[in-house]
This record gives structure tokens, C-alpha cells and sequence, in this order.
């Protein structure tokens, strides 16, 4: 017996671009093939491609299953009755999601949802990867626009800060909820701090997840991706 309603039923803020992100939605549905397990990235490019894949499943009765990177996404899922995979059973045929920042050599920034871990396990573990952005992504040089997401452990937090500092940040801002009072808690019971270096050299990410207490970090460089850019 199915439920009559999900509590969930759409993206909790606005979306910009929409219709750029729309026409990446309609794309990448059209990879998918009946059978496949896909793995699902977070963020809003991510849930419009949801519903435009749910839209092919249902009118071509396509069995097609989601391996989420976050409550979000399988709430997104749930609302457009996409089945659910764990990971522990099943590997992704190929995986998408989106991104805050691509340089030219296709080197990210992600994790202002938040979800950078689970987007880095289901991204390794993945055959295929392919990154949704619009053209506002694109930038010359990672952290032009946006800082590093560093999922800490609460209780290590100041001595990563002590670290991150030590490697040559800048700036380390303990991202702070909208909707609560304190810290963003991640999906893992961590927080995150917000980065900046002047410089993120081919080793940061290496270098930040070599600190003690550092659960992940939003750095994804040197991955085999594919970018699709709207417009």
C-alpha cells in the first residue's frame, strides 16, 4: 500500500536558471535505460533531473532505482516514486549532480547543500559521472567565487581550524543555519566550515583530508567527470 501523500514535493528555495537547469534535466533523463541504478547527486539541477527522469519512468514504464547522496534527494525521490538502492547492494551504473564552482581542467566545487560526503562515495564508487552546471559555474580558477565546504567533527573543530590555518587559509567561517539556531549540523552530525585560500593547488584536497577531525571536504579534483553545460 502506498502512502496518498509526500510530505515533500518540491525544492525548498528558488531556483535560478530554471530553464537552463530544465533543459540539463531533459538531457540527462534521456541517458537513462531501463534497468539502470543511477546514483543522484543534491541540489536543485538535481531535482529537476529527478522529475524528468520520474516523468520518463512513468510513461515508458522504465525500472529504474536512485542511490541518494542525501535525505533531500531521497525525499525527491519518494515524491516522484522513484525507488530507492543502498549502496551496500548495488553499484551505480553512472551517477550526476551538479556543482558550485568547474574550472577548465573540470576540477570542482561542491557542497554548499552540504552533502559533499555522500557526493564523493557515490562519485568514486560510480563507473560514470556526469556534473549538471549552467554557465555561471564556469569559472577561471576554483575558489573565484565560493569557499571550500569542510565537514568537521564537532569536537575536533579547533583543532582543524588550527590546521586549516597552518596549510594557509585565509578565511574559516563555521557555516551557521538559517532555519535554527547555530551551526549547519550535515546529514553525519557534523559541522562545516567555510574555506578560502588564495591559492588551491593540485594537493589541497589531499592536504585537507589529511587533517585529523576532517570528515570530507568539497574539493573534487583530478575526477574522470563529464560537464554538461546549459545555454
Amino acid at each position: 500500500m502506498n502512502w496518498d501523500k509526500a510530505v515533500y514535493n518540491s525544492w525548498s528555495g528558488n531556483i535560478s536558471n530554471r530553464a537552463a537547469k530544465e533543459e540539463l534535466g531533459r538531457r540527462i533523463a534521456a541517458q537513462v535505460q531501463d534497468g539502470q541504478v543511477i546514483g543522484v547527486g543534491s541540489g536543485s539541477t538535481s531535482a529537476i533531473a529527478i522529475q524528468a527522469i520520474a516523468d520518463r519512468v512513468r510513461t515508458e514504464g522504465l525500472r529504474v532505482s536512485a542511490i541518494c547522496t542525501s535525505a533531500e534527494v531521497a525525499l525527491a525521490c519518494a515524491a516522484f516514486d522513484l525507488p530507492v538502492a543502498s549502496l551496500l547492494q548495488r553499484r551505480p551504473d553512472w551517477a550526476f549532480d551538479g556543482a558550485d564552482e568547474v574550472d577548465p581542467d573540470k576540477n570542482l566545487i561542491k557542497g554548499r547543500g552540504g552533502a559533499m560526503f555522500l557526493e564523493k562515495v557515490v562519485m568514486q564508487a560510480s563507473p560514470k559521472n556526469f556534473i549538471l552546471v549552467d554557465r555561471s559555474k564556469m569559472v577561471a580558477r576554483l575558489g573565484e567565487k565560493f569557499a571550500i565546504p569542510v565537514e568537521v567533527l564537532p569536537v575536533a573543530m579547533r583543532m582543524v581550524e588550527r590546521e586549516l590555518g597552518l596549510l594557509g587559509a585565509t578565511e574559516i567561517v563555521l557555516r551557521i543555519a538559517v532555519k535554527k539556531d547555530g551551526p549547519v549540523i550535515t546529514e553525519n552530525g557534523n559541522f562545516i566550515f567555510d574555506v578560502r585560500f588564495p591559492e588551491i593547488g593540485k594537493t589541497m584536497e589531499r592536504d585537507i583530508k589529511a587533517i585529523t577531525g576532517v570528515i570530507e571536504s568539497g574539493l573534487f579534483i583530478g575526477r574522470d567527470v563529464e560537464v554538461l553545460v546549459a545555454g
